[in-house]
């Protein structure tokens, strides 16, 4: 550690630990925080910044410049331009800065592509084509209205307990990133294929299981599922449904759960809330996913839409 930053040092080592224990963030979030906070405290320290206290905006719109200069992608710079912020934030919070030195350095742009999703008819057809009683396909349906009718991440569904299910309030407890909880309501489709599923298929898996599991859903096995078989499952129904293989996803349903909301006119603080999404912003994503949506739409479908346009030339024509 240069002896000229150790107090930068020692201010960063501070803030990881505060967002570790106090704002609970996970810890490869910590992880990558810590990384490149390590890179700025070098940085600063070779510019001579002996204290948080004398870091100024040249020193974070240089550390900026050094970034690009080292080949980083935008996006790594981003990140490393918000770890930066949150450690500044953290100093002046602290007394340890007067104000936040980075309010105006400008972070690369960047690019951020639209989150796949499900028409509702794809997703309808994901659903029929899960056929059977047997305990199997009743796990299958289960899983997939959970999927969709709570925006669960596949993690979220693997780890969820039995505790974690207040049948008689319609909610579901999830556990996300972070060790945050949160509730989140399930529709009447999600909670009658739940009560299929837990009365007639669980039971007759976990009798076949050499250690009895509190997971919610359980493998052929009896075991509590893993992320791979969720994945496996859903590629072998989009097979079946007659839908690409490489659309179809966990992370894609939770996606089309989001969108759906939205478009049916949800308040996008409730859908943030639902989402387990500690920024606003990470929801806003679905707002433009909407919005495309929307118009295309209206393009196939309204008189003035490019799509009828074409159709009402063709009937002139014939």
């Amino acid at each position: 550690m240069p002896e000229a930053g150790a107090a930068v040092y020692a201010s960063v080592d501070a803030f990881l630990a505060h967002a570790a224990v106090e704002r609970g963030l996970a810890p490869r979030t910590v992880e990558a925080y810590g990384r490149d906070l390590a890179r700025l405290a070098a940085y600063l320290a070779g510019a001579g910044v002996a204290r948080p206290a004398d870091v100024e905006r040249e020193h974070v719109a240089g550390f900026a410049r050094a970034l690009e200069r080292d080949g980083l992608a935008p996006r790594s710079r981003a990140r490393a331009l918000v770890a930066a912020r949150r450690w500044l934030g953290h100093c002046v919070a602290r007394g340890e800065l007067p104000q936040d030195p980075s309010a105006d350095v400008t972070a690369p742009r960047l690019d951020r592509p639209l989150p796949r999703v499900l028409r509702p008819d794809e997703t309808e057809a994901l659903l029929a084509a899960i056929q059977g009683e047997t305990p199997l396909p009743l796990r299958d349906r289960a899983m997939l209205e959970v999927l969709y009718g709570a925006g669960l991440r596949v993690g979220e569904l693997v780890a969820l307990p039995l505790s974690g299910l207040n049948r008689r309030a319609g909610l579901v407890r999830v556990v996300g990133k972070g060790g945050r909880e949160r509730l989140v309501p399930l529709g009447e489709p999600a909670l009658a294929a739940l009560d299929r599923w837990l009365s007639d298929g669980r039971p007759r898996l976990a009798e076949r299981a050499r250690r009895s599991s509190d997971a919610v859903f359980l493998s052929n096995r009896g075991a509590g599922m893993t992320r791979q078989n969720v994945f496996a499952r859903l590629r072998q129904l989009a097979l079946r449904a007659g839908l690409p293989r490489e659309r179809i996803s966990p992370h894609v349903l939770r996606h089309a759960f989001a969108t759906d909301l939205l478009e049916g006119g949800a308040d996008l603080r409730a859908v943030q809330a639902m989402l387990g999404h500690a920024d606003l912003a990470t929801t806003q994503i679905y707002t433009h996913v909407s919005r495309k949506r929307l118009r295309e739409t209206v393009e196939a479908r309204h008189p003035r839409g490019r799509g009828r346009r074409v159709q009402a030339g063709d009937r002139r024509r014939s």
